[in-house]
Formats: C-alpha cells, sequence, structure tokens
C-alpha cells in the first residue's frame, strides 16, 4: 500500500506513523521546511497535547460537532495518546483543569516524538513539497499532484492540511481548495479561540496585564451566556487570554446573530459582595488618613488601579475615612461587574483554531475515509471541528489522525 500523507502536523504525523506501522510505504509532503510548526507554539510553547476527562465531558468541551468523534475517541482516546507519547519518549503531567502537558514543558520534544516515532516506521518526508490537488479515477484516488506539476501515485492519501489560523505556520487553507475540488462542502470559515477587542479605550492603559483567578462571562441583552474561570490579559485592543479564548465561541456567534455582547469581569471571584465589602472596610480602617488613590494597593494590580479610580467615581484625592457607604458599594459592584463592550473578533489570522471546514456529514466517522472518494481520509483542523482551549483541538487532531492512518492501509 502506498499511502500519501499531506501536512506534518498534529494529525498528519499521528496517520503517517500510524500507518506505516500498519505496513504501509508512507510518504508525507510538507510545504515548510520542517514538520511542526503549529505544534510548536501550541500552549504557548508548552504543548496542551490532551485533557483527563472522560468522553463524555470531552465531546461537551468540543462544541464544533464534538459528536462526530464519539468513533475517533473510543478509537484512540487521552489515555491512549498519553501512553503512545510515554512510550516514545515524552513524559508527561497533569495541570489544572485536567491539562496535560511534557513533563519538560517543551513542544520541541512532542513534535521529535512524533517525527522520530515516524521515521523509525520508515515513513519518508519530503519538506518544502506543496500538493496542488488530489487526483481520483472512477471516484477513488489514484496520485497526488504538486505544485512543480508532479505526481505522485498512490492508494490512499490523508488530508491533514491544517486550518486557516497562523498562516505564517504553513495553516493557509490549502486542504479546503484540495477537497472541494473533489466535490466536498466547506463550512464557512470562522475564527474560534480568538481574542476579543473591546470599545473602551482605558484597556490601552493596562496592556499587557495578566490577571488570574478572575471570572469573566459573556453578556447579551443583560443576560449570561456562558462564563470562565481563570487567566485572563488585557491588550492594546481588548482582551486575551485563556477564559477569553473560551468565551470567544459564544461571543462570535451572538454577535453574528446582531446581539450587544459584553465581557463582565469579576476581579474577586472568591469573595461575596458582603465578604469583599468587608475586606474593603479593612484595608480602608487600616489607612484612614490616605487619600482613596493611595488606598487600593493591596487589592489590585498596580496598573489597573488608575482605572478603578477613574470609573469608581470616587474623588482620587478624597480621605478614606470620608468614603460613604453607597460610595464603597459601588467600588464593591465595579470590581465584581467590571463591563466591556465587545466591539468584534480579531482576524481569522490569528486564531488558535479554525471554526468550520470540510463537512463532517461527507466523512465516515469511524474510519475518517470520504464518503465521495474511495482511499481519500481526512484529519484534524481542516475538518469542521473546533473544541475550547485545554488539550481538546490537539487530541481531536491526533484522535482523527490515529483512525485515518489505520484505514488508509486497509
Amino acid at each position: 500500500m502506498k499511502v500519501i500523507v499531506i501536512g506534518a502536523g498534529a494529525a498528519g504525523l499521528m496517520a503517517a506513523g500510524q500507518a506505516a506501522a500498519n505496513g504501509a510505504d508512507v510518504t508525507v509532503l510538507e510545504k515548510n521546511d520542517r514538520p511542526g510548526r503549529k505544534l510548536l507554539i501550541t500552549g504557548k510553547g508548552r504543548c496542551n497535547i490532551t485533557n483527563t476527562v472522560d468522553i463524555k465531558e470531552f465531546i461537551k468541551n468540543i462544541p464544533g460537532n464534538g459528536q462526530f468523534l464519539y468513533s475517533a475517541f473510543n478509537g484512540f482516546g487521552n489515555r491512549d495518546l498519553i501512553l503512545f507519547f510515554n512510550e516514545n519518549g515524552v513524559l508527561t503531567k497533569e495541570e489544572r483543569g485536567g491539562r496535560v502537558f511534557p513533563v519538560s514543558d517543551r513542544a520541541q520534544d512532542v513534535v521529535e516524538s512524533l517525527v522520530n516515532f515516524c521515521i523509525s516506521k520508515g515513513v519518508e518526508f519530503r519538506y518544502s513539497a506543496s500538493a496542488a490537488a488530489i487526483l481520483a479515477e472512477n471516484q477513488r484516488v489514484s496520485s497526488v499532484k504538486l505544485k512543480d506539476g508532479s505526481l505522485l501515485r498512490c492508494d490512499s492519501a490523508i488530508l491533514a492540511t491544517g486550518g486557516a489560523s497562523y498562516p505564517n505556520t504553513g495553516s493557509t487553507g490549502d486542504g479546503y481548495r484540495i477537497a472541494e475540488t473533489l466535490g466536498h462542502t466547506i463550512i464557512p470559515l470562522k475564527p474560534s479561540l480568538v481574542p476579543l477587542e473591546t470599545e473602551e479605550e482605558w484597556v490601552q492603559e493596562v496592556q499587557g496585564l495578566a490577571l488570574k483567578n478572575v471570572e469573566a462571562a459573556v453578556l447579551y441583552n443583560g443576560q449570561k451566556a456562558a462564563a470562565e474561570f481563570g487567566e485572563m490579559l488585557f491588550t492594546h485592543f481588548g482582551v486575551s487570554g485563556p477564559v477569553i479564548l473560551s468565551l470567544s465561541r459564544t461571543a462570535a456567534g451572538l454577535l453574528e446573530k446582531g446581539y450587544k455582547v459584553q465581557i463582565r469581569i469579576n476581579l474577586k471571584p472568591a469573595l461575596s459582595s458582603e465578604q469583599l465589602d468587608s475586606r474593603i472596610q479593612r484595608d480602608f480602617n487600616g489607612l484612614s488618613r490616605k487619600q482613596y488613590k493611595n488606598s487600593l494597593g493591596e487589592l489590585l494590580p498596580k496598573s489597573l488601579i488608575p482605572v478603578i479610580i477613574k470609573l469608581s467615581g470616587i474623588p482620587e484625592e478624597k480621605p478614606v475615612n470620608q468614603i460613604t457607604r453607597e460610595e464603597r458599594f459601588g467600588l464593591t459592584g465595579l470590581l465584581q461587574s467590571l463591563t466591556l463592550k465587545v466591539s468584534g473578533l480579531r482576524p481569522l489570522a490569528e486564531a488558535i483554531v479554525t471554526a468550520g471546514g470540510i463537512s463532517v456529514k461527507q466523512i465516515n466517522p469511524k474510519t475518517m475515509e470520504s464518503k465521495l472518494i474511495k482511499g481519500l481520509f481526512l484529519a484534524g483542523e481542516v475538518v469542521d471541528v473546533d473544541g475550547y482551549t485545554g488539550g481538546y483541538n490537539l487530541q481531536a487532531a491526533f484522535s482523527m489522525g490515529y483512525l485515518a492512518g489505520i484505514n488508509a492501509v486497509r
């Protein structure tokens, strides 16, 4: 069996290794000069490979067609993936929220492990090799055409070119064009897991400020649509960081429907409003002769203090022992409901994951084979599947790649 894999990302590398392990003659075509470009930057370069939750929770955390992956997760789940990496030289550790990382905190180790696994099984890599088309005869894959015009004959082809986000890593949407030429429907592409732009100008004053242990919620028409707890980051254009990225899919859907969307940040989610008020009173009592502007150092990061003072409406020169009960309650409310108006999303090129792609209705979920073209297998972000942050997207890519690899040989 001659199998050609297009793309040396998470799905492509796993598919290539598994196909070769099952006896196929495998060639990987990668348009970049090296493998795993996007893998290297995932999880801030640490590579959050999977999560420890069960299959039910996994599917819940993949709002973009998670049900389609039921067979893939059953065939090659998170425990299988952890075992695979452990056996191939990458020890793993579990962190908050069930996230699994290499013990070394190096995405490079994950890429090297996958490439070494492939090479040990006899996979041939061709770098700086761009696929232009997959050719079919009588609705069956026959060859892959490269951009230089050359043809490579094959029995099966695995399309694992990634999405359209972070195009400088090579994810420029080539796979969608190739699949569409073969008759596949492409669900319109949208950014998923993407920073949000906000109207408020004060965010620029605190750009670069990272907050831990906050709760952020998406609001529309005053109603709460979703909420997340964890870390976030202020930027020159708005907000980013893990909780914002997780909420961005919900925000995007609401903006698309024409709703006015807000992000509400609770800076002190561990305290009730009464407990926070008591805490502020304690601080004020200990600093009774100080001015308001010098009284918030124990409560807030330094760069956020001028913003909160301005938004609270309490004169900054006011002695804290003269601050009224109403003013204090207003401050408490502000700290637990710091609200920003969402004006839009950052572009698809800045999204961690692409939503949309090859329609899952045209793919056999048990094998990842196309229902339209025999011998064509589809895996990874090129497929219309997307999840939240936390290792869900990479596990989806590895699981789809595994199924595509073993079934491309059969």
